[in-house]
């Protein structure tokens, strides 16, 4: 492969067909948005565009009718593309199918609301902007109606608008012919919102506007990004947590064709070559004798066994306690103490990590797929000590994120940084696959203790459990969202701690595992361990009781009506009452997260050691399903992606190592394991909730349920492929 090179691809003999044919390409070629943010931080544009109007930073209309919308979050595959530029087009009354979209720029005006910070993730993005966009939507018909009645010379009020058109009577003009004039008013304070009720496009569903793109070839990931002159990079990292460079032999990697210089960044190694290929070829030819340090003993048995030790003592008690746990489980009829193990897991993208910076003495522009604008920025600016605003970072298509795109010290940006500016050229720096698996940011090594006991009617009445986990919080710029004193980090136990069932005496504790291993969110962070182990001991307790599953969890939900009608949706989907078919067996779960509440019911049956997941239903409440396609799109995938994880996933270590690699030996669901998938969305009305990352914690539960119904054994213990007795 060569890099430098054009290339006959996939993208590049779609889009040449496209061209060729005379079809769609000249409608749907977008690219992507990297040029600076002139909105002056939400304010209307002074200057240039000839005649566009822009009365904020979240759109842009042209003279000749186009409708272009900004976003500020990270299209990763969740769907925001879409999502975001409907409820600014919904308030600007436009067709969103028609708008374009571009990726903001780094500025304020795209930060959250309640920290100084441009980031995706937290299954956020609609929730933290739906009021703004549609405000800023609002704001900007206003002023179109505005100019349009100082041009007809009728008060605006009488005017109406539909789809990019606003009528006086018969007569009409376009948004497009009114931008210029539109310009010249300023903001209002206050504009009216629609009434829900009288959504055109909002809550029905929608096309994703970036397929056309990533069909024709069109979309450009941070992969994609050419500078001329740029060269490109792998890097040879510390195989080990803390291990350093004893030695280096360069000379065989020099000898390799295409290759053009070996330099030592603080990250490790850096094989600069004409193209990847070559990189990574001389990077193999390396010869490197690394002094693994302390951690070189590591090893997933020793942790396992400092876990266990840990469960015995007393844990820091989280928030949310209730009743006398301890008296309450002395009088219960009947009681378990069980314990669950869940591995380090890694993220895995379908885009390996990468970035392309250019470093120069006037300035520095970073070309990538991440999650992390602003704090990518202002860590690169630290560390090669240059003012952050002489630093662009320009978004890019994510080819997937589950957390991993949002490293806490800016890891892959601040490499690139490094590598570029050691040679003094623009350099596209890539992680391989295995650079990735073995890439030391996981979602965390848990073990978790349940005691919990029933009462003589098979009711859970106390509820004790420990959790022993590294704390993905702790340790960071984001430690700050630890509460002063505060001797836990809360994403530990969320989940567990804050779990909607009345069950009179509970309590939740917790203690920091020692691992010399970094951590990182992972799709759905503490909830992905919570979620299985409150599921899974919630069931070992209606087995106990004599209990149907779903019925014990109505009892317990009687005062909680959003999560007994997420409960009961699934339940009349699924057709829980006539039971499995022959040779089947099925399990629930629900989860509350982010906002939104999950059940989901699998049906399995299993062969020896062999689990097939026969069909999936899935029901949630996210509040309001801005675009309902995309929310059973984020279900199908967050099921799919947790049940890789519950099947297959683990990262286990030896000897300071980890000894998983690629997919053939850290595999994912393939289409013949991938089950059918039914979603029923209930709009409750409530606040808006995430999609993202909701829909991953209750699969691993319900499976394993299933296959408790199906088998009468218990899996406390992922994956599932290793751990089934």
């Amino acid at each position: 492969m060569n890099d430098s090179a054009p290339r006959f691809d996939r993208r590049n003999f779609l889009i040449g067909s496209t061209l060729i044919g005379g079809g769609i390409a000249a409608g749907v070629v977008l690219g992507v948005y990297v040029g600076p943010n002139r909105y002056a931080h939400g304010g209307a544009e002074k200057a240039g565009n000839s005649g566009s109007f822009q009365p904020n930073a979240f759109v842009r209309i042209a003279p000749d009718d186009t409708v272009t919308i900004i976003i500020g979050k990270s299209e990763m595959g969740q769907g925001v593309y879409t999502g975001l530029a409907m409820i600014l087009a919904e308030e600007l009354d436009y067709d969103p199918a028609r708008v374009k979209v571009e990726f903001a720029p780094v500025d304020p005006a795209f930060n959250v609301s309640f920290v100084p910070v441009q980031f995706t993730g937290g299954s956020m993005s609609t929730s933290s902007t739906y009021q703004q966009l549609r405000e800023a939507g609002a704001r900007a018909r206003t002023m179109l109606l505005s100019a349009a009645g100082e041009y007809w010379k009728v008060d605006a009020f009488r005017l109406r608008t539909e789809d990019g058109r606003i009528f006086n009577g018969t007569r009409s003009v376009t948004y497009g012919q009114m931008a210029e004039a539109a310009s010249k008013f300023s903001p209002p304070t206050e504009a009216e919102l629609k009434d829900p009720a009288n959504f055109r496009w909002l809550g029905k569903p929608m096309k994703r506007l970036d397929s056309p793109l990533k069909v024709d070839g069109s979309a450009k990931f941070g992969i994609d990004m050419r500078l001329p002159g740029m060269l490109f990079a792998v890097v040879a990292r510390p195989p080990i947590v803390g291990a350093t460079v004893k030695s280096i032999d360069d000379s065989a990697a020099r000898r390799v064709r295409g290759v053009v210089d070996v330099k030592t960044v603080p990250s490790g190694v850096a094989v600069y070559a004409s193209n990847t290929w070559a990189a990574k070829q001389g990077r193999e030819a390396l010869s490197i004798d690394w002094d693994g340090g302390k951690n070189a003993g590591f090893s997933t048995e020793t942790q396992r066994r400092d876990y266990q030790a840990l469960l015995k003592k007393p844990g820091n008690v989280a928030a949310g306690a209730r009743g006398n746990v301890e008296a309450a489980l002395a009088k219960a009829a009947q009681r378990i103490d069980v314990q669950y193990e869940l591995p380090y897991l890694a993220h895995s993208p379908m885009e390996p990590l990468n970035c392309l910076a250019d470093v120069r003495a006037d300035g520095i522009d970073l070309y990538t797929g991440t999650q992390m604008q602003s704090p990518d920025r202002d860590a690169v600016a630290r560390a090669l000590n240059v003012d952050p605003a002489t630093v662009k970072l320009h978004t890019a298509f994510l080819g997937g994120g589950f957390g991993r795109r949002a490293q806490r010290w800016s890891d892959v940006s601040v490499e690139a940084a490094h590598v570029s500016k050691a040679i003094g050229k623009p350099v596209l720096t890539t992680m391989t696959r295995e650079d990735d698996v073995r890439g030391l940011s996981y979602r965390p090594f848990v073990m978790s203790r349940v005691r919990a006991g029933i009462d003589s009617a098979g009711l859970p009445v106390a509820w004790q459990q420990s959790i022993i986990s590294q704390g993905v919080l702790r340790t960071g710029p984001f430690e700050g969202f630890i509460p002063k004193g505060q001797a836990y980090d809360q994403s530990s136990v969320e989940g567990a701690s804050d779990m909607p069932y009345a069950i009179a005496n509970l309590s939740v504790d917790t203690l920091e595992g020692d691992a010399p291993i970094p951590v990182l969110w992972w799709r759905s962070v503490g909830n992905s361990h919570t979620g299985f182990t409150v599921n899974s001991a919630l069931d070992e307790l209606a087995a106990l009781g004599k209990q149907d599953p779903v019925d014990m969890r109505r009892k317990l939900l009687a005062h909680e009506p959003r999560h007994l009608a997420v409960l009961n949706a699934v339940a009349t989907a699924a057709n829980w009452a006539g039971g499995a078919p022959q040779g089947r067996g099925r399990g629930v779960a629900l989860h509350e997260s982010f906002g939104s509440i999950v059940a989901e019911i699998a049906e399995v049956s299993v062969d020896g050691s062999n689990v097939a997941v026969h069909k999936v239903w899935c029901a949630i409440d996210c509040g309001f399903a801005v675009n309902p396609s995309g929310v059973i799109a984020q279900m199908e995938s967050g099921i799919i992606y947790g049940l890789s994880a519950a099947l297959h996933g683990e990262i286990t270590f030896a000897d300071g190592k980890v000894v998983q690699s690629n997919f053939h030996d850290y595999p994912v669901v393939r289409m013949n394991e991938t089950p059918e998938i039914h979603v029923t969305i209930v709009n409750s009305g409530h606040h808006l909730g995430g999609a993202g990352e909701p829909g991953t914690p209750p699969i691993a539960p319900a499976v394993t349920n299933a296959i408790y119904a199906a088998t009468g054994k218990r899996v406390r213990k992922l994956p599932i492929s290793k751990n089934l007795a």
